[in-house]
């Protein structure tokens, strides 16, 4: 849906004009270097893939812009990609995903003091106001819409625990608003700890809750890859009729289980892996057009129930 709204904003960009000639006649490349973390999980790996397929496309539609993709296990490796592309490939504009803010701060500052175009995605800086254009998910509207269906189907007293993610600006947000939403719910938070976007990481952070906590009554696993390491800890436990998960990001299969009315998975929120071909279009029309690309541009969270969730079920989607 995104990527049809991106497409219908560069065609009447086109149709009124905006496009500048000159900018696409010239015979000077422009270069943009695209950072991403590896697909070290499956929303990673949706990501890469709409990184690859967005950048295939727009290059066989902008002859004169080339494209420079790196991924990155860590964040010390992306560091490298992004030195490298600015020693060695001299590039017009950046989009980078940042493995983690802190470390990424620095580097990204210095791309952007050298003159270029910058975009980040997701996962924000730890200093604000780098970046020309900023483009993520809702991230307090997906912790708010997962809070609120916390209060609104647990019972005053009920003891839930929450995985976190990678430590990022994003998380801190998803966070914060998850709490806002309970205040006042008498929902108690027994545990927060991270399980880094990471399943195995997520079993294992489950493990140690169960052995903890005799009472657990839902989890908010707050990504649908620790939702799936979560599912395993609860049913290698035996406790599966205790406790109600529920993840985030619309996996395919979360999304199935969903549709068959799983009572361990009754609902979902959005942050689609696609967010990246947004971030890659729209930096591409910053060099190419004369429509403005600076900014914020937030993509909503919602709430996949069993009724609508046939709406975002894509089976031949790599997440």
């Amino acid at each position: 849906m995104k990527r049809r709204t991106l497409m219908k904003a560069t065609a009447l960009a086109l149709s009124l004009g905006m496009v500048s000639g000159a900018a696409l006649a010239q015979d000077d490349k422009v270069v943009i270097g695209v950072s991403i973390p590896s697909a070290t999980h499956g929303f990673m790996g949706g990501l890469n893939w709409h990184a690859q397929d967005t950048i295939t496309r727009l290059g066989e539609a902008y002859p004169n812009i080339e494209f420079v993709l790196s991924t990155a296990g860590d964040a010390a490796k992306q560091v490298n990609d992004i030195e490298d592309m600015m020693a060695t490939r001299n590039i017009d504009g950046l989009v980078v995903l940042p493995f983690e803010s802190e470390p990424l701060t620095a580097p990204v500052a210095a791309v952007k003091d050298a003159g270029k175009f910058v975009t980040v995605v997701d996962r924000g800086l730890s200093q604000e106001g780098i970046e020309d254009l900023y483009v993520a998910g809702d991230n307090a509207a997906f912790g708010r819409v997962a809070g609120q269906y916390f209060r609104d189907n647990l019972e005053a007293g009920s003891k839930i625990v929450v995985l976190r993610g990678i430590p990022t600006t994003l998380d801190n947000e998803r966070v914060e608003a998850f709490q806002a939403a309970l205040e006042g719910s008498d929902v108690e938070i027994l545990d927060m700890q991270h399980g880094n976007w990471n399943r195995d990481d997520a079993f294992t952070v489950m493990q140690d809750y169960l052995s903890k906590y005799p009472e657990i009554d839902a989890v908010w696993a707050a990504d649908d890859d620790m939702a799936i390491g979560v599912l395993e800890a609860i049913s290698a436990a035996g406790r599966n009729e205790e406790m109600w998960v529920i993840g985030g990001a619309g996996m395919k299969e979360i999304v199935q289980r969903i549709m068959d009315k799983d009572p361990q998975l009754p609902v979902n929120v959005t942050y689609p892996p696609a967010l990246i071909s947004s971030a890659i279009e729209m930096t591409a029309l910053n060099f190419v057009s004369n429509a403005p690309m600076t900014g914020r541009f937030i993509i909503g969270s919602q709430l996949i129930t069993p009724e609508n969730a046939e709406n975002f079920f894509y089976p031949d989607s790599p997440f």
